[in-house]
C-alpha cells in the first residue's frame, strides 16, 4: 500500500478548488469569448455579464494554473485550452465538464449515501427537464467516446456485418464510427426519445443520414429491432442495478440473428476488487447519481453474458484509457 503524508492528503481533499475553477469557466463560457483574441477584464465582464471583481478573481485563479496569460490589461487564453474549452472548436469536451459540475452536489452527499445505500441526486441527466443538463449529459458523451471511438472502430472487425444497432446510444458517437470505418454498414440508435434530437445533430454533422437512424425506446421495457449482426452496449451497463443490467444483455441478444456478436464496453473492475482507479470512483458516481447502479468485474460481465445465450466469449484486444474494455459474445 502507498504511504500516505498529510500534505499530500490535503492537497487531493482540496482538489476539487481547481475542478472547480475550471468548470465555472466553462459554464460562463469564458473561453469561447477569448478564442477570437485577447479582451480586457471589463470587456469580458460586461460580455459574460460577471461582476467585475469576482471575475478578475477567477481569472488570476485560471492564469496561476496556466489556462490564461496576462498581457497588459488584456487576458489571452493558451491555444490548447481554446482547443478543447472554446465551444467553437471541433475538439471541444467542454460539455462533459459542464456535466461533471452538474453531479458534483451529488458528490458532497457521498457519506451519506455510503450510510443509506441510495443515491442524493434528483432525476438522472436524461430525465430531467433541464434541457442543459440534458444537452451537457449527452454531449458530454460524445466529448468522451470520441476520444476513443475511432480506435475501436479500427480495431473490431464488422467485415460483412451489414446492421449494427448502438442500444443505449445516446448521441450515437459509436453508430457513426463504425458507419464510418464499415460503407456497408447501416445503423440505429436506440436511446429514449429525449436522446433522438441530440442524436440527429451528430449523425448530420457527419454526413451519415441516410445510413443511421433513431428508434425511440425503453431498453428494459420495449422490443429491440430484430436481425441485428451486431449489437452495442458502451456504458449503459453501470446505470443499472445487477437484475436489470442482465435483463438488458438478455433484450440486446435477442435482436441478434445466430452468429451475431453482442459487445459491451464499461469500465471494468478487477475481479478481485482492487481496482483499477477510475471504474472504482466510478462507481461511487453510479452510487450517488442511481437507483443501484454500480461498474462491474469482467467475471460478473462475462456470466450475464453466457446467461443470455451467446458464447465464444472474448476481450477485444485493444489498451483503452479509464479502465475501459470491451467484452464481445457470440450467439
Amino acid at each position: 500500500m502507498k504511504e500516505w503524508n498529510a500534505p499530500e492528503l490535503l492537497r487531493i481533499s482540496g482538489s476539487y478548488w481547481t475542478c472547480c475553477a475550471v468548470q465555472a469557466a466553462v459554464q460562463l463560457d469564458l473561453f469561447t469569448a477569448l478564442a477570437d483574441g485577447p479582451r480586457t477584464e471589463e470587456q469580458l465582464s460586461a460580455s459574460l455579464s460577471c461582476d467585475l471583481r469576482a471575475l478578475h478573481m477567477l481569472i488570476t485563479s485560471l492564469v496561476a494554473l496556466e489556462f490564461l496569460e496576462r498581457k497588459g490589461e488584456t487576458v489571452i487564453a493558451s491555444p490548447s485550452a481554446l482547443m478543447y474549452l472554446a465551444k467553437t472548436s471541433p475538439e471541444y469536451v467542454g460539455f462533459i465538464i459542464r456535466h461533471h459540475a452538474h453531479i458534483m452536489p451529488a458528490w458532497t452527499g457521498l457519506a451519506e449515501s455510503v450510510r443509506s445505500g441510495r443515491p442524493n441526486r434528483g432525476k438522472s441527466p436524461v430525465h430531467t427537464e433541464d434541457e442543459t443538463e440534458r444537452e451537457a449529459f449527452l454531449m458530454g458523451m460524445f466529448n468522451v467516446a470520441r476520444q476513443q471511438a475511432e480506435t475501436i472502430a479500427n480495431t473490431l472487425d464488422l467485415a460483412g456485418c451489414l446492421r449494427f444497432i448502438d442500444v443505449g446510444g445516446g448521441p450515437g458517437t459509436y453508430a457513426v464510427y463504425f458507419c464510418l470505418r464499415n460503407p456497408g454498414l447501416r445503423a440505429i440508435i436506440f436511446d429514449l426519445p429525449a436522446s433522438e434530437r441530440f442524436a440527429r445533430k451528430v449523425v448530420e454533422r457527419y454526413g451519415l443520414t441516410d445510413r443511421i437512424e433513431f428508434v425511440g425506446g425503453d431498453f428494459l421495457r420495449d422490443e429491440l429491432p430484430k436481425g441485428q449482426d451486431v449489437a452495442w452496449l458502451s456504458q449503459v451497463l453501470h446505470g443499472e442495478r445487477p437484475e436489470q443490467a442482465a435483463l438488458l444483455i438478455k433484450n440486446a441478444a435477442a435482436c441478434l440473428h445466430p452468429g451475431g456478436r453482442l459487445c459491451i464496453q464499461e469500465f471494468v473492475i478487477d475481479n478481485d476488487h482492487t481496482g483499477p482507479v477510475h471504474p472504482a470512483l466510478f462507481s461511487l458516481n453510479m452510487l450517488v447519481g442511481t437507483d443501484g447502479g454500480q461498474a462491474y468485474t469482467m467475471d460478473e460481465i462475462c456470466l450475464m453474458l453466457k446467461d443470455a445465450g451467446t458464447k465464444d466469449i472474448r476481450l477485444l484486444e485493444l489498451s483503452l484509457p479509464l479502465g475501459s474494455r470491451v467484452l464481445i459474445g457470440t450467439m
